[in-house]
């Protein structure tokens, strides 16, 4: 049965992307992945859309990704996959240059830098803060300070 809804709202979808309504298909996208997470062709045209209307390269590859893995042989995913793994590779690739250069400026940084020496306190606080917060402790950032300070 839900299969079947799922199956209805992703032809509602691709009709509303093929007119132009693009937030209306994405609603629809959405309720049909919400109904049938595993269906194929659901993942597989709910990728495309993402691809070609929120430029969301990454999302689309996970979802064709998720559509190879509960059916291998989907053609349509495989090929989309195909073509989307290297724009992602490069992607990720891109993001951890980016990190590791900024592990690298952090650890050009001096241990006795008086900006650094405050963060890492601030930090300690706010570990502090949040930790015992969790336990269910209703103080304050202010009075955790406080108390650590003393």
């Amino acid at each position: 049965a839900h299969d079947a809804e799922a199956v209805v709202s992703l032809n509602a979808a691709l009709e509303m992307k093929k007119v132009g309504k693009a937030e209306k298909a994405l609603k629809l996208f959405q309720h049909a992945f919400a109904l049938s997470p595993k269906h194929a062709d659901i993942l597989n045209h709910y990728g495309e859309f993402l691809e070609d209307t929120k430029k969301d390269v990454v999302k689309a590859d996970q979802l064709y990704t998720l559509a190879l893995t509960n059916y291998p042989d989907h053609s349509g995913a495989l090929s989309n996959r195909q073509r989307t793994a290297s724009i992602v590779e490069n992607l990720d690739r891109e993001m951890l240059r980016k990190i590791d250069e900024k592990r690298d400026t952090l650890l050009s940084i001096p241990d006795n830098n008086a900006a650094l020496c405050r963060a890492k306190k601030e930090a300690y606080f706010q570990h502090i803060y949040h930790t015992v917060a969790i336990e269910g402790n209703t103080m304050t950032l202010q009075q955790t300070r406080s108390i650590l300070e003393t």
